[in-house]
């Protein structure tokens, strides 16, 4: 039996009606945007079922165009977060669609800026969320963890080499999960951390051989 928590009671402290469709993102846009780093010229958000057909009168729309501007749940600014001055900073468009095959509070968030980058995601209830895939790599990031995030040539031993660094530093690996795009092609690693990550660390992990980008993904404030 799943352990009922206080978060799960009483929600986040947020601003709109809607945990799921307000603080969920606002969430999905903040985690979207610790993942993508780059400057951003436009982002296109593509919602999903319920996301897309009830989005607008709970804020769903405020909610992930805030989290991408850094903004957080509690933040006053979300209610009008289009007639705000930030909101000029980028480009940004809504595009609907329906999914049978998607979860019914799902987005994809594409990031166009020095690189273009699709991030899909979900809000599961009581404003957590999942990031289930970042380009063609499938993940699970909840954003409840430091996270490093790897692109690699798939090849024996890889795991072991990175495991062996953070063992190095005495640090616990909370998750680890893969993904491939075919035997010795490109993979992606996500290893969840408990504790904090320093230069020095991501540093040595781009010096293993075949590895083609490092990335360090800050958990969300609870």
């Amino acid at each position: 039996m799943k352990k009922t928590t206080l978060f799960d009671i009483i929600s986040p402290v947020m601003i709109g009606p809607s945990s799921s469709h307000t603080a969920g993102a606002v969430r999905l846009g903040l985690l979207a945007r610790n993942i993508y780093k780059n400057d951003i010229k436009k982002v296109t958000f593509k919602l999903y079922n319920s996301y897309a057909h009830t989005g607008k009168g709970h804020g769903t729309e405020k909610g992930l165009l805030a989290g991408v501007l850094g903004l957080n749940v509690d933040d006053r600014r979300i209610k009008n977060i289009f007639e705000d001055e930030i909101s000029a900073e980028i480009e940004y468009e809504f595009e609907y669609a329906d999914n049978f095959k998607r979860h019914p509070n799902s987005v994809d968030i594409t990031f166009i800026g020095d690189i273009e980058m699709k991030i899909q995601g979900e809000s599961v209830g009581a404003g957590e969320i999942v990031i289930r895939k970042i380009d063609d790599f499938n993940v699970k990031l909840t954003g409840k963890f430091n996270t490093i995030l790897l692109v690699y040539r798939d090849m024996p031993g890889m795991i072991s080499q990175v495991s062996s660094i953070l063992q190095y530093h005495n640090l616990n690996i909370a998750f680890l999960n893969c993904d491939r795009n075919a035997k010795g092609q490109e993979a992606s690693m996500v290893i969840g951390i408990d504790g904090d990550i320093d230069a020095e660390i991501l540093e040595t992990i781009q010096e293993i051989p075949d590895v083609y980008f490092v990335s360090y993904i800050e958990k969300l404030e609870q």
